[in-house]
């Protein structure tokens, strides 16, 4: 009995299950089905999606850096390029949560006679779009949005979708789109709460997109007070103190980030830090108190809830110390800012750009140059802000390079001029540092010796007492043993030391054994050559070793004082050309009139001289040097165009540029003796000037069209020696690189069909007659006009200064070319007497670079 009992409740159960199951139908509009489809749609997929979603949030926002040097965008979210294919996904749980709403859809979708009578399916829709908008398919993600407003017009989150669909439609430049739309919504629509706040801000967000900063701002307040999220208040408040930075109102930027730092620990502690770092940059030093900043700064700096936030706090110190002139406290907090290894590269590039600026002002151009290299490094390749720093540090390459010169040669000089006893009383000092650093290197490695007395095994060998220290393999004697010899700090030091004796101080680089990468040591304010590298150890303590090494021959004393002059001339140029830095342009300028500088250097230094007395309004030192040209050099060009400064403010016919444009324009028809002539006399007339080095490439250039290939070489190996930090001389470098031995080939191809699909015909004129080659190829072309089948035309082409070519081109083979008295007609081929040979084009281009026409016409003779 009891059994049956059991059985009958079990099938009574089943029986209940099925007729839930056949009652639950997605096709049958029953209060049952409605309700089963609806709970089961909103407990399971849709929740699970959710949660999914969220993650995927939750995860995009942990990964998003925000760029605070910018305005903020309103929504983090970092948009790639990067292509995904089909079934791919940027992020997992955002590929779940459109598939639990897909799931959702397909499972409990209830579409019974056109209408959905499934409540939840509106939810699962938008699901749908916002899993496909995170996850930047943004397309797709629109559809769904527009698939809810299409099909569900009644549904509770029908505001949600047309906000979302405009958030989509901004991600596609659908700005104007989107503003027109959202502000139809707020006028049509009474939004509160998060939707509102959805709303407006993404309003502000299109209006950002298109410059519309004030309307932007209005719609960040509305957002602001709306929204039930403190996070996205504080967002929102610290975008509008960017807005009003950017619109110059500091006093409604201020008081929008006191807004931000108001909310405290409801929100994320970096908007907190950021909106202080805001409202300090906009601190006004002549009015406000100094001491409270500081006082602010001290406090955000030794907070310890600051901490992951001490990059932004110690660059902006620096700033202030900056600011107040102490520079030794600002270059303190900008180097603590780097030793943080922060996160934001745009605040390290700002760190060594600010240290770079520094060490230029007090003209330390190597360290500054170093900086420069790191801010590089920190921005983006290419960028705007990376091409002004790589223009500032290739300017100072030519600064540091003839800096170099300048002071080497200036303690070279010094040397020279001084008397004897005074140069042992010099050279005694500079040993006697020597024999200082000599010793503190030693207490050095014997306090290492005693440190590393813990790292000392003992060693026990046959026949001998344990603890007996041997010389380890590779140290030297007296050593204990260490497990490895570079472990212990006693034998690295005896290293250095030993290596610094043999080879003085090298840089760690290739061939670093050469005589020439020997470094200069600086000994109170005289660079002295190292030449410890070749010197015994007595020499090194012998004050007459180092006095044998200074120059005496008169020769090499001038060659140093010309070098030094010259130097002093190109920074000149520099700073007053390239840096506008026009009191360091004066002094260099003046100290090289003061140094009895070659004949070529004094008037052009005068001359500019008198431009900078007249920028820095130095009116009686301008009238001075004025009236000094125009006296003792009344037939220059520069006393013209002092006499004369309405005519030369107009292009001047004779400038520099215009004479090297009207020798363009003759290279370019061939004249290249006359374009070497007046490039020789040019270089002479403007010896020092910025145009030379031009002038010189373009003479090597003619130079190659006329004489060839060795000529060419020499005269662009010369160019990149001579003028090697100007921008023809790295030219000529990369030429001689990567150009000039690709030139150097002189064999001829064999004329077999295939090789070459280009042959010309080529008559040759040796010292023609004046009008002579022009009145040929006049005729030439009027035969070529008349040849049946092939398009050909002529050309003229200087061989060299006595041989001018006439080329006829077009001609396909070699066959062709041979015969080619036979494709024009009789009456043509009796204007055409001069004899001529064949050539394929690969053949005439060595004939052209070497010079090698007799060579060729042997070749083929034979």
């Amino acid at each position: 009995m009891p059994a049956l009992k059991i059985s009958f409740k079990a099938t009574l159960v089943i029986a209940c299950f099925i007729l839930v199951l056949v009652s639950c139908s997605r096709k049958k509009d029953k209060f049952l089905s409605r309700n089963f489809h609806a709970v089961t749609a909103e407990f399971n997929a849709l929740y699970n999606g959710y949660n999914a979603l969220e993650d995927g949030r939750k995860s995009l926002i942990d990964n998003y850096f925000d760029n605070y040097w910018d305005v903020l965008p309103i929504e983090r979210m970092q948009i790639t390029e990067e292509i995904m294919l089909p079934g791919q996904s940027k992020n997992e749980n955002f590929s779940r949560a459109e598939e639990k709403a897909v799931k959702a859809i397909q499972k409990h979708s209830m579409s019974i006679e056109g209408k959905e009578k499934n409540p939840q399916m509106d939810e699962a829709y938008l699901l749908l779009g916002k899993a496909r908008y995170f996850d930047q398919r943004f397309v797709p993600a629109l559809e769904a949005f527009n698939y809810i407003l299409y099909k569900y017009p009644a549904s509770d989150k029908i505001n949600q979708a047309k906000i979302w669909r405009e958030k989509t439609n901004i991600r596609l430049d659908n700005d104007e789109l989107a503003i027109k739309n959202l502000k139809r919504l707020l006028r049509q629509e009474k939004l509160e709460s998060q939707d509102l706040a959805d709303a407006t801000s993404m309003l502000a967000q299109a209006y950002l997109n298109t410059k519309s900063i004030d309307s932007a701002i209005t719609q960040l307040e509305i957002a602001s007070n709306a929204t039930k999220k403190e996070d996205e208040r504080g967002r929102y408040r610290f975008i509008q103190g960017q807005l009003y930075n950017e619109l110059g109102k500091k006093d409604s930027a201020n008081y929008a980030f006191e807004k931000v730092i108001e909310l405290n620990r409801k929100i994320p502690r970096i908007y907190m830090i950021s909106a202080h770092i805001e409202k300090i940059k906009n601190f006004d030093y002549s009015k406000s108190n100094k001491y409270e900043l500081l006082e602010l700064l001290t406090e955000l700096e030794e907070n310890r809830e600051n901490r992951p936030f001490l990059d932004k706090i110690y660059h902006q110190k620096g700033a202030y110390y900056l600011h107040c002139n102490l520079d030794s406290l600002a270059v303190t907090y900008f180097n603590k800012s780097l030793r943080t290894n922060s996160p934001d590269k745009i605040l390290r590039a700002k760190n060594y750009e600010t240290l770079g600026d520094m060490n230029f002002n007090k003209s330390i151009y190597r360290e500054a140059g170093k900086y420069y290299d790191s801010t590089m490094t920190n921005l983006v390749l290419n960028s705007k802000p990376y091409r002004t720093i790589k223009r500032k540090r290739d300017n100072l390459e030519d600064v540091i390079y003839y800096e170099e010169i300048a002071k080497v040669n200036d303690s070279l000089l010094y040397l020279v001029n001084l008397p004897d006893a005074d140069r042992i009383g010099y050279f005694e000092s500079f040993i006697e540092t020597l024999k200082a650093k000599a010793e503190k290197d030693k207490l050095k490695a014997e306090a290492a010796e005693r440190k590393s007395a813990g790292l000392v095994t003992t060693n026990t060998t046959p026949g001998g007492n344990p603890g007996t220290n041997t010389a380890p393999r590779g140290g030297f004697p007296g050593q204990a043993t260490t497990t490895f010899y570079f472990y212990n700090p006693t034998t690295v030091a005896y290293g250095k030391n030993e290596f610094a004796k043999i080879w003085g101080d090298r840089m760690l680089e290739d061939d670093w054994r050469w005589s020439s990468k020997t470094k200069s040591i600086d000994v109170s304010g005289g660079v002295i050559t190292n030449i410890l590298a070749t010197a015994s150890e007595d020499e090194r303590f012998d004050p007459q070793f180092y006095i044998s090494k200074i120059p005496s021959e008169p020769k090499v004393i001038d060659s140093i004082s010309k070098e030094r002059n010259y130097a002093y001339y190109q920074l000149g140029l520099i700073y007053k050309e390239k840096f506008k830095e026009f009191e360091l342009a004066k002094h260099k300028f003046q100290n090289l009139l003061k140094s009895n500088p070659e004949e070529r250097l004094v008037l052009p230094s005068k001359y500019n001289l008198y431009k900078i007395y007249e920028i820095l309004g130095e009116e009686g030192e301008a009238a001075i040097a004025k009236t000094d040209i125009i006296s003792n050099y009344p037939e220059s060009r520069y006393a013209t165009i002092l006499n004369n400064p309405d005519e030369a403010s107009a292009k001047d016919e004779n400038s520099p540029d215009s004479l090297y444009e009207a020798l363009y324009r003759k290279f370019e028809n061939q004249e290249y003796a006359e374009v070497i002539s007046k490039c020789e006399e040019y270089i002479n007339t403007f010896d020092s000037e910025p145009i030379v080095p031009k002038l010189e490439l373009l003479k090597a250039t003619a130079t190659g069209r006329l004489h060839g290939y060795d000529a060419y070489s020499k005269a662009i190996n010369y160019i990149a020696i001579t003028y090697a930090n100007t921008e023809e001389g790295k030219q000529a470098q990369e030429l001689e690189a990567n150009v000039i031995p690709k030139l150097a080939n002189k064999d001829f191809i064999d004329n077999v069909e295939g090789i070459s699909d280009n042959y010309k015909v080529v008559f040759k004129f040796q010292n023609p007659k004046p009008d002579q080659v022009s009145t040929f190829k006049k005729t030439l072309d009027e035969v070529l006009k008349n040849v049946k089948y092939y398009t050909l035309n002529a050309s003229v082409d200087v061989y060299n200064p006595t041989t001018t070519f006439v080329i006829v081109h077009g001609l396909k083979n070699a066959q062709v070319a041979k015969t080619f008295d036979q494709i024009v007609t009789k009456e043509d081929k009796k204007k055409i007497k001069e004899p001529y040979f064949t050539v394929s084009s690969t053949n005439y281009q060595i004939i052209q670079i070497h010079k090698n026409l007799d060579a060729y016409l042997s070749i083929n003779t034979n």
